[in-house]
């Protein structure tokens, strides 16, 4: 039981590690990406590399992924207080989640298929 504890936490620090750096990163760079996401193409980049093994991260991300849920209600809860602008905006916002929407749907689908062809042949 402690094994697995020490080795959860262990993992959680990893990832820590990684939201850190990504956001140093992003300081330190002044790129207008959020250091969040530079923090998540690094852990990318370290996985795909194999740097990093999927295994490693396994009992930390599982538990994250199965409670991900949970970390939107602050979320949820703040744009409440931003209810006005959404009114005034509806029709924008609309729009631009219904096109943002196919466009991602279709992207995913093109390389889908691109893939499902490659690996035919």
């Amino acid at each position: 039981m402690w094994k697995q504890a020490y080795q959860f936490c262990g993992q959680v620090f990893f990832l820590w590690c990684i939201y850190w750096l990504g956001n140093q990163a992003a300081a330190v760079l002044h790129m207008p990406i959020p250091g969040n996401v530079l923090g998540m193409v690094l852990l990318f980049l370290l996985l795909a590399a194999g740097v990093v093994k999927v295994e490693q991260l396994e009992l930390a991300g599982g538990f994250l992924l199965r409670h991900i849920t949970f970390f939107f209600i602050p979320i949820a809860v703040g744009l409440m207080n931003w209810a006005d602008l959404f009114y005034q905006h509806a029709l924008a916002l609309t729009v631009t989640i219904v096109v943002s929407a196919v466009a991602a749907f279709w992207v995913a689908g093109f390389v889908f298929q691109r893939l499902q062809g490659r690996n035919r042949t």
